[in-house]
């Protein structure tokens, strides 16, 4: 019984720690996300930890006092790297939220270890500070090693969309008059999934339906006038252009060019895109 309470109150503060990050207002997560870059934040802060005590470790291996100054660096920059870590981590589920958060425990378990040793350095006791920093530094690249895994392992916060190839030519794909219930119509062109739907002014508008950001499914989504909103994680597209009208979503989606023959919506890639 105990081993199951102890269960029930991890997921307890799973639960606590993922409502938590989610009640944060919309404009602030999607600046951890990366929405303004157009590309994922997290990766991108983690470079300066890493790199920091990368010349850290080497400074300390060669005996030179300019480690303390890039492992003071690598702490600093640990904290934005931990917040937009904990945003991504909120929208993970089973067997990924799992990874995420033993990558988080032991980039915690690193940080505070660096902590210590910048402690330790500045009272003279170097060699336990060594010690102390490298084993922080293990694992750290062990931490890396996971971040990957969740990337390229589970498509992590990579573009879904990055990889649809449809034809060029227009393909009939539904009936026109399918659209007047004013509803997200899914359909296909050669294997790839796109959302069709009529615009509010009339005209027909086409998007991928695949989200680029964890791949949901958009034609199960719901429309706010010409955006429809992922029904996953609430990523915001606009059906005419596919671009983003808000996070988490950090990649549009692509768009394809729509025309009536013979009361059949064609579709095809846009050549622009």
């Amino acid at each position: 019984m105990r081993g199951n309470d102890a269960v029930v109150n991890v997921e307890a503060v799973e639960e606590a720690v993922r409502d938590a990050v989610v009640a944060v207002p919309q404009p602030v997560r999607d600046v951890l996300d990366g929405v303004w870059l157009g590309a994922p934040l997290h990766p991108a802060l983690t470079d300066v930890p890493i790199g920091a005590w990368t010349a850290a470790a080497a400074l300390d291996a060669v005996g030179h006092e300019a480690a303390d100054e890039a492992l003071a660096v690598g702490v600093l920059a640990a904290l934005p790297a931990a917040l937009t870590g904990l945003n991504d981590w909120s929208h993970l589920k089973g067997e990924t939220r799992q990874v995420g958060i033993v990558h988080a425990l032991v980039n915690s378990g690193g940080l505070v270890l660096n902590l210590a040793s910048l402690a330790l350095r500045r009272r003279g006791h170097r060699g336990m500070a060594r010690i102390l920093s490298g084993a922080g530094y293990l694992g750290t690249l062990y931490a890396a090693h996971l971040g990957g895994r969740l990337s390229y392992g589970y498509g992590v916060r990579v573009n879904h969309t990055a990889f649809e190839r449809p034809r060029d030519r227009y393909a009939p794909v539904i009936d026109e008059r399918q659209l007047d219930d004013g509803g997200l119509h899914r359909v296909e062109l050669e294997g790839e999934s796109v959302v069709v739907a009529r615009c509010d002014d009339g005209e027909v508008c086409a998007i991928s339906a695949i989200c680029s950001h964890m791949g949901g499914p958009l034609d199960k989504g719901k429309r706010d006038g010409d955006v429809v909103v992922c029904p996953w994680h609430g990523s915001r597209f606009d059906l005419r252009t596919g671009a983003i009208e808000g996070g988490p979503a950090v990649f549009p989606q692509p768009r394809y060019e729509t025309r009536i023959r013979a009361g059949k919506v064609e579709i095809r890639a846009a050549r622009d895109d």
